[in-house]
């Protein structure tokens, strides 16, 4: 963007996958690149950042803030609570999200959802948009049956229904080890999921 342009929206690319420039990687950045000129993308590559997991002290549910010492997930949280929409890639580990997304997602509860006294939580991000992307070796259709990429949206989505995003795409891409590119079709796919987000 030029001198002086006004960003309109925020987006959030958060890449789950340690293998950069595989296909995880190749979608999120399709769909980065492909966003409006008008959103400020921030791309994080999970992998790069020092997390601590969690160790459910339930500290922040009254502080806001996370109690470990000072780290990525830190930083991350407070990006994400100005952000405007949300982006996730994942490759499928034992039916689910990578490790490192996991943690990440676990030390930012406290940036997505609060607690009410009764002790019912509540979004924090209601009405934002979320896109969600998944890779999985196993071949179609059994990376649906078995629960593979599928898994790995059943857990993201839970984490987008209680921070209050709205899901307004999915793209899964199977039999990953035989066909390590992205097909012209999928690319397609990628762009007009950028669409959905802004």
């Amino acid at each position: 963007m030029g001198k002086g342009t006004r960003y309109t929206h925020s987006v959030l690319i958060l890449n789950g996958s340690p293998r950069r420039g595989g296909l995880v990687s190749q979608m999120l950045d399709w769909i980065g690149r492909s966003l409006p000129a008008e959103c400020r993308v921030t791309h994080v590559f999970v992998s790069d950042l020092r997390v601590k997991p969690c160790v459910g002290c339930m500290k922040c549910r009254s502080t806001g803030r996370c109690a470990l010492p000072e780290d990525d997930g830190h930083r991350i949280a407070a990006v994400l609570s100005r952000a405007d929409a949300l982006v996730v890639g994942s490759p499928c580990y034992w039916g689910n999200m990578s490790g490192s997304l996991k943690v990440l997602f676990d030390r930012m509860v406290y940036a997505m959802m609060g607690e009410r006294e009764s002790g019912m939580p509540f979004p924090y991000h209601k009405g934002k948009r979320a896109v969600l992307v998944a890779t999985s070796n196993t071949a179609y259709p059994f990376n649906v049956l078995f629960h593979q990429t599928s898994g790995v949206f059943r857990a993201l989505r839970e984490i987008m229904k209680w921070s209050g995003f709205r899901v307004v795409g999915t793209l899964a891409k199977a039999g990953c080890r035989r066909h390590g590119e992205l097909s012209d079709r999928e690319i397609v796919k990628c762009k007009k999921l950028a669409k959905k987000i802004c």
